[in-house]
Order: structure tokens, then C-alpha cells, then sequence
């Protein structure tokens, strides 16, 4: 039982949640970003190079016989992997960077709030009435018992 009350608390703390979702969210984006570079952005490229569709681009080692496939090396799914990967690195990055932006102006609000409190705090301290001193009241002990 100890053992399935550790897994317990491992399986569903913040960070182990969060990392889940990170990675279902980025299968998903992963298939739209896919669907950007097969969809959107190879058939420009591809017409600019001739009509060239890069998934077609290989290079036959061993022609097909019969039942046999052909070998070969397809070169154009992997410039498509490599153009597929840019395109997620940037999206990452831009993400990252968008987040850090994000954490960074909430920090400086919290800052000039702290700031703002502290400030009001020292001039409420400063408006306060300042309490005698030891000596002042002395003096003025002094100065009503030299009356009587």
C-alpha cells in the first residue's frame, strides 16, 4: 500500500500534470504544424523548384521486381523532416519567448507593487508623530519639578 500512495503522490503532483498536458498539447501541435509544411508551405516551394513535390524526391538504389520493392533513399521526406523541425523549433522559441516577456512584466508589476507598498509604509512613518526622547523627557521633568 505505501508503494501506491508514493506513486499517488507522484502521479498527481502540479509538475507531473503539467508536463501531461505539455505533451498531449505538443502532439497536437505537432500534427498542425505538419499539416502547415505538407499544406501550406511545400507546394509554394515545391512550384518554385519546378513542381517538385520534395515527399517524390529519392534516389532508386534497387528497382522494383515483381512483389519486391524498390530501395531507395528519400531524401525529399527527409528536407521535409528538417523543414518540419525549423518550423517547430521556431514555434517553440517564439512560445519561450512570449512566456518569458509575460513572467517578466509580472514580476515587474509585483516589484513596483512592493515597491508602492514600502514607499507608502516609510511616508505613513514619516507623517506619524514622533514619540520624545529619553533626554527630551527628562528635560521636561526636570523644567516642571524646577517650577514647583
Amino acid at each position: 500500500m505505501k508503494l501506491f500512495d508514493e506513486f499517488k503522490k507522484f502521479a498527481f503532483k502540479g509538475n507531473v500534470v503539467d508536463m501531461a498536458v505539455g505533451v498531449i498539447i505538443g502532439g497536437v501541435f505537432g500534427n498542425i504544424v505538419t499539416s502547415l509544411v505538407n499544406d501550406i508551405i511545400m507546394p509554394p516551394i515545391g512550384l518554385l523548384i519546378g513542381g517538385v513535390d520534395f515527399s517524390d524526391l529519392k534516389v532508386v538504389l534497387k528497382e522494383a521486381v515483381g512483389e519486391t520493392a524498390a530501395v531507395t533513399i528519400n531524401y525529399g521526406a527527409f528536407i521535409q523532416t528538417i523543414i518540419n523541425f525549423l518550423i517547430v523549433a521556431f514555434a517553440v522559441f517564439f512560445c519561450v519567448k512570449l512566456l518569458n516577456k509575460a513572467q517578466e512584466l509580472a514580476h515587474k508589476k509585483e516589484r513596483e507593487a512592493a515597491e508602492a507598498a514600502a514607499k507608502a509604509a516609510a511616508e505613513a512613518k514619516a507623517k506619524e508623530p514622533k514619540a520624545p526622547t529619553t533626554e527630551e523627557l527628562l528635560t521636561e521633568i526636570r523644567d516642571l519639578l524646577a517650577k514647583k
